[in-house]
């Protein structure tokens, strides 16, 4: 409709693509964001192990993770009993030296801030509540500047539930949320977060000129039938992690960017069953 708006007899509403953009409006507003506040919640020194500005790179990027689909083992399946957050599924999703303990670390003192529960309460304030995917460096820019930690956790209910923690300088930085809830009927077999820009924009302000190498992340959901997710973005490439309903990818960025990730799904067969660039939910162009 937007082409259509300086000709003198615009086209008919085209409800289908209309409806789709719904779609995708919904799931933007399930999306919480609270920025940096006060600082609430000290961390120890030396907590988080995150390698230089390389992000690592040298550890994972000739091998990518591994698409091979969770194991149905009870560590790996569901958030852990009481003391803090269940395991990712594969190792290869905690990235740049972080450890399990520290990823859960961060995502506790996350959860604690006061901040935060202005996001999340009840169950979902607490961290034995969620299973972790993804830990991995983050990259500050001139706006919110210093690297830190990003923990992506997900619950079990609301169903398909996530939450992407920032945990910087020792305290957190700031928390985002959203849920399958609001996705709609009409998804496809794969579901790029359509919120999960965090993980992969350094800022927007900063375009064109973000600091590299930079570390980043794409997440999402899976129908079962789906046994294989890849991940293309710049200059490199991923095999997604396939965890539970979840697919996690990441990479390391080495050149500027205009274009969003691009994403692809496949069947047990080898069968292309789902492409971003014929997503119309999916926002192609970087912002």
């Amino acid at each position: 409709m937007t082409d259509d708006a300086y000709t003198i007899e615009p086209s008919a509403a085209p409800y289908p693509a209309i409806r789709r953009r719904g779609v995708a409006e919904r799931r933007r507003r399930v999306v919480a964001v609270v920025g940096a506040l006060a600082a609430v919640v000290a961390v120890p020194a030396g907590a988080y192990a995150v390698v230089g500005g390389d992000g690592g790179r040298g550890a994972d990027t000739a091998t990518p993770m591994s698409s091979a689909s969770a194991p149905q083992s009870t560590s790996a399946s569901g958030p852990a009993t009481g003391s803090g957050p269940g395991r990712p599924a594969t190792d290869g999703q905690l990235l740049d030296g972080i450890t399990f303990d520290q990823a859960s670390r961060a995502l506790e003192q996350c959860l604690d801030s006061e901040h935060v529960g202005r996001a999340v309460s009840g169950d979902l304030a607490k961290a034995e509540s969620y299973r972790i995917i993804l830990a991995a460096k983050s990259t500050g820019d001139s706006n919110d500047p210093g690297d830190g930690v990003h923990v992506v956790g997900v619950a079990e209910r609301p169903e398909g539930f996530r939450l992407i923690c920032n945990v910087k300088d020792g305290v957190s930085a700031g928390i985002s949320t959203s849920s399958k809830e609001a996705s709609g009927p009409d998804v496809g077999l794969v579901v790029p977060d359509i919120n999960g820009g965090d993980l992969y924009q350094q800022s927007v302000i900063d375009k064109g000129s973000w600091k590299l190498p930079f570390r980043w992340g794409v997440i999402g959901t899976v129908d079962p039938s789906v046994k294989k997710v890849t991940v293309s973005y710049g200059d490199g490439d991923a095999t997604a992690a396939l965890d539970h309903g979840w697919f996690v990818a990441s990479g390391v960025l080495n050149e500027q960017v205009t274009k969003a990730p691009h994403i692809k799904g496949y069947d047990d067969g080898g069968k292309l069953v789902y492409d971003s660039d014929t997503d119309t939910t999916y926002d192609k162009i970087l912002p």
